[in-house]
Parts: structure tokens; sequence; C-alpha cells
């Protein structure tokens, strides 16, 4: 499973992009933590204000939003059930299990995975811890694969630098 994290300065960007998903029945929204109606109120200018209720006016933190999508393998499939534990585990081991957020699942690409949207600034106005986020990120992934018995993003990379290149002649059509 690979975990693609990105913060913003503002949460109408990546909640636009996931609620215009969920439009054009690209996406669901699989479930919601802190936001009322489980997250399907798919209205963005309201979805924007209830989450902006858990940003302080005193908050100090430049990028308050925390953007991740997490893909397993194309050959995993995962019910519901599971990609929602996945998802919940996966804030909670992050540090962002107490934080408003809300997670998509999204089905516009030849494999399912899920994006979650949720604030980096705690209701005190603190900034979660982002130190190392990226590595804790991948051992949480890595634990999560074998907890769920996942094809390994560590093992499936390596399998493809493993393949035999060619070399193509364009001229005769070997494209």
């Amino acid at each position: 499973m690979i975990a693609k994290i990105s913060s913003a300065y503002d949460l109408t960007k990546p909640l636009a992009y996931n609620l215009r998903k969920v439009s054009k029945n690209e996406a669901t929204v699989l479930f919601a933590k802190g936001v009322t109606n489980n997250g399907q109120n798919t209205k963005l200018d309201e979805v924007v204000k209830e989450m902006k209720l858990g940003i302080p006016y005193t908050a100090r933190c430049v990028k308050q939003v925390f953007h991740c999508s997490l893909n397993p393998h194309p050959k995993d499939r995962l019910t519901d059930d599971q990609l929602e534990e996945i998802a919940r585990e996966y804030m909670e081991r992050m540090g962002y299990g107490e934080q408003p957020y809300i997670v998509f699942k999204h089905s516009d690409i030849a494999r399912e995975h899920i994006h979650i949207v949720a604030l980096r600034v705690n209701s005190n106005g603190k900034k979660i811890n982002a130190s190392f986020e990226r590595v804790r990120s991948q051992r949480i992934t890595e634990d999560l694969e074998r907890k769920y018995n996942l094809i390994s993003a560590k093992e499936s990379n390596s399998m493809q630098l493993n393949t035999h290149l060619e070399k193509v002649n364009a001229s005769e059509g070997e494209l």
C-alpha cells in the first residue's frame, strides 16, 4: 500500500477535488469523524465551513490541512469495512485520530483507493506533530499490509525493477 501525503493551506481545494469525484459517481464518502451526517453532506461550502469550526482563531499553523491517499495494490480487493478499519488505524497511528476528517473511496481508476482530508491543527490551535511523517506513514502502511494480508508495495516495486527491458524501434510500429 502506498500513501501519498500532501498538505494544504485551505480545506477548499482537497475537499472540492473529492466532492467533485462524488458528484461524478467516481467516489463515495466512506465515513467521517467529527463531521455531522457522517460526511454525507456534499455541498462544498457547508463542509468547509463545518470543518473550519475545528480550527481555533489562535491557530498559527500555516498549512492546516492533511490530505492523503492510501493506494493498495490493484490485485488487493478490500471491502468497505476493511477500508474503514485501515483508514481509522492509519489516522490514529499518524496522530490525527482525534481530528475531524472525511474518508472518500475512489473508484475512478482500475484500483479502488481512499483519500483522507483532515485538519492538521488540534482544538487548542497547536499543529499535529508532522515530524518524519512520510517515514512513519511508510512503517504504518507496511504494518497494515501485513495485518490485512495485502500485497507489499516494496515487493511489487522490486519485482517490477527486475523486468527485462528491450529497445523499441518506433519506425517499425513496436510501440
